[in-house]
């Protein structure tokens, strides 16, 4: 979808796979004039360059947002209230203020303190992504059949709203809207959960003693193989991820390990009624991913991330 630019300067705070995938999605289709990139990384920042993600580049995130009508934090959810004391004094009156982070609650009590009278503060978090990161990560369609869910405050201004929907519809995204707290719970069992439990199993079949590494990469079954592509995400996004979003994961952490109880109880016990109807139950929800969009029913085993952008790690 292309049409007339949204804005006249984007700047995005941040050149990983979400930065630079909104750089690629929103020069193709025409959303910004002009491109204004920064990040602490001097060696990232130069690739970015060598890429041509943007028009300008900066070390200085203030020198980035100065003038810009729309800034984009695409930093670790863990960076942004540095983020926002740095670029407050140079932010533009009437500008769009967001962000791409997993978690929406730590966001707004990190960042709102230190947006100027006049900046439009919106949180959002598009759903997309894949376990790689850095400039080189990302591509312009990353975003296409994906949603990316707006959290709003309720004195929002309703045209700036609107003029950011429109440009994540116009990256190719599903627009949502839900309160943060709802968002942070949501994302915890569809997002977080799921990642923790990957690093936990990847983590334990490295600590066991009576099976050597070779043999469980040289045996790895399919099953096994996913959750390694889960837990090859960024480290430092998903720290940050646990320790901003703390109090939805224990919860959802608690119900899961009462559920991972009453199966183990089912396998003791020899409960195979139990055993069968959890995983018929569970097997439906798998055609309700496939039939809403969200993936696709063939094998891909991780071989074609850049023309899947079903493939998400976030």
């Amino acid at each position: 979808m292309t049409g007339a630019p949204l804005f006249e300067r984007m700047a995005l705070i941040g050149i990983g796979l979400i930065g630079s995938s909104l750089a690629q999605a929103a020069r193709e289709r025409g959303l910004v004039k002009e491109i204004a990139v920064s990040t602490r990384s001097p060696a990232t920042l130069q690739r970015a360059e060598e890429l041509g993600l943007g028009d300008s580049y900066s070390l200085d995130a203030a020198v980035a947002v100065d003038g810009a009508d729309l800034v984009i934090l695409c930093v670790p959810v863990g960076a942004n209230e540095a983020v926002a004391k740095w670029i407050a004094p140079a932010l533009k009156k009437g500008a769009i203020l967001t962000d791409v982070g997993s978690t929406k609650g730590s966001v707004i009590d990190q960042v709102g303190p230190h947006v100027p009278q006049g900046v439009h503060f919106i949180p959002g978090h598009p759903i997309a992504g894949t376990e790689q990161s850095g400039p080189d990560a990302g591509f312009s369609t990353l975003f296409e059949q994906r949603w990316c869910i707006l959290t709003p405050p309720e004195d929002v201004d309703q045209a700036a709203l609107e003029k950011l929907t429109a440009f994540w519809r116009r990256c190719g995204s599903d627009v949502d809207r839900m309160d943060a707290r709802h968002h942070d719970l949501v994302l915890a069992i569809v997002s977080h959960l799921p990642h923790l439990i990957a690093y936990n199993i990847v983590g334990t079949a490295d600590d066991l003693e009576t099976v050597t590494k070779s043999e469980v990469i040289k045996y790895s079954a399919s099953g096994f193989r996913d959750f390694t592509r889960l837990a090859a995400s960024d480290p430092t996004m998903w720290r940050d991820v646990c320790l901003n979003n703390k109090d939805a994961i224990l919860e959802m952490l608690a119900r899961f390990s009462e559920d991972l109880s009453a199966l183990q109880r089912a396998i003791r016990w020899g409960d195979g009624d139990m055993l069968f109807d959890l995983f018929t139950r569970t097997r439906s929800i798998r055609r309700s991913i496939i039939e809403a969009g969200q993936d696709m029913d063939e094998p891909d085993f991780g071989r074609h991330a850049k023309d899947k952008p079903f493939i998400s790690a976030d």
